[in-house]
């Protein structure tokens, strides 16, 4: 199985190409976050206001968070496998070094991070 991580400190996200890549290959929540991204900026709202006044577009965040869906990308999704094997660093959004990590099909498995670098851990049980 392969899974994308962000093998840098920053966090994970994909860039509008990656999103691009994704929708037109039928993804469902990249074809959202592309059309929220591609809305008119609204003065009415805070983040919009601050671009209006300094003449800049709306930053794609490519986090995947969309109205209506739950969660973000999911790292094992193969449009998003596809994206970052065609586009390799075009498929990275801000502050990201998108990798693919290859684990065995049958493990269970999580991603950890430490301030936005990630690491592939098999789940096990933990008390604290």
């Amino acid at each position: 199985m392969k899974i994308v991580i962000n093998a840098c400190y920053g966090g994970f996200s994909i860039s509008k190409k990656a999103a691009e890549f994704m929708a037109e290959r039928g993804s469902e929540r990249a074809r959202r976050e592309l059309e929220e991204h591609a809305k008119p900026l609204d003065p009415d709202d805070r983040f919009d206001a601050i671009s209006i006044k300094y003449g800049k577009e709306r930053t794609f965040h490519g986090y995947g968070y969309v109205d209506g869906l739950e969660g973000r990308y999911e790292r094992d999704d193969p449009l998003l496998v596809a994206a970052v094997e065609t586009l390799g660093e075009e498929a990275g959004g801000s502050y990201t070094n998108l990798k693919i990590v290859e684990i065995p099909d049958d493990v269970e498995w999580e991603i950890d991070e430490y301030d936005g670098f990630e690491h592939i851990a098999e789940k096990h049980r933990t008390w604290g």
